[in-house]
């Protein structure tokens, strides 16, 4: 796909990752749809993807409720009249261990509420906003692209029942996607991110960043920019689709 002119829609794009795919794409001619729920990082986004050299507009809305994915993108075709992209992006995190006890005595439990959080966002607001975007890209004849964040967390890591669960769906579902929604033009794959430094992840204490640094083969977090090459490559070849492209450095949890 020729980027250039493009449309596309990235969830948690005010900020993060979301923002760095977003500049990325801006930067090659894409107008970009921005979606999250804090408006000032919005603007800041829009701003830094117009001096990139792109368009963009930005849309306040809970990618886990449905009402307001559906109207999300009725707004978006009608504002640009056009969708060629989805970035699922947009996600939260509820750590803690399942179980913790002490001498048989069950000290915590993780709550249906942290485990449902992270599932409504990470896997059903996956669901929906792509639902949505594929039945407008249908209607548009538009021969467009989904691709989905998941997380090396899909192979299960310890403390992250909820996320593990939910980013091992959304790898299942890139897969299903792609082989249904093929004989309309419409690919689907995935990034399986490794540890990242975002900001937030920069802001940990050095002493924590060196000890998952020594976990990773190649001995550094990964870089947004990184993240945000690969979707580029994913955007260029049309021959990328139903695959989830792991981004880790070579870790294995």
């Amino acid at each position: 796909m020729e980027l250039n002119g493009k449309v596309v829609v990235v969830t948690g794009g005010g900020q993060g990752l979301g923002r760095c795919m977003a500049l990325e794409l801006a930067s090659q001619g894409a107008k970009l749809a921005l979606v999250d729920l804090n408006q000032e990082k919005l603007d800041e986004a829009v701003a830094l993807c117009k001096d990139a050299g792109g368009d963009a507009r930005s849309y306040i809305a809970n990618v886990a409720q449905e009402d307001d994915v559906i109207a999300l993108f009725d707004q978006i075709v009608a504002d640009f009249g056009a969708l060629d992209g989805l970035i699922n992006n947009a996600g939260i995190t509820r750590d803690g261990l399942m179980l913790k006890a002490k001498d048989g005595e069950i000290q915590k439990k993780m709550s249906l509420a942290e485990w449902q959080s992270v599932i409504d966002v990470n896997l059903t607001g996956v669901f929906l906003c792509a639902r949505e975007a594929a039945e407008r890209m249908i209607k548009l004849d538009s021969k467009g692209l989904i691709i989905n964040i998941s997380s090396i967390s899909r192979a299960g890591n310890m403390g992250q029942t909820n996320y593990s669960a939910a980013k091992a769906g959304v790898a299942a579902m890139t897969v299903t996607w792609a082989k249904e929604l093929a004989r309309y033009g419409i690919r689907s794959a995935a990034i399986a991110p490794g540890f990242i430094a975002t900001e937030m992840v920069a802001s940990m204490k050095p002493e924590a960043l060196e000890k998952i640094a020594a976990t990773i083969p190649l001995g550094r977090l990964g870089k947004p920019e990184e993240i945000a090459h690969t979707v580029k490559y994913i955007f260029e070849n049309d021959y990328v689709t139903g695959r989830v492209i792991e981004m880790d450095g070579g870790i294995r949890l």
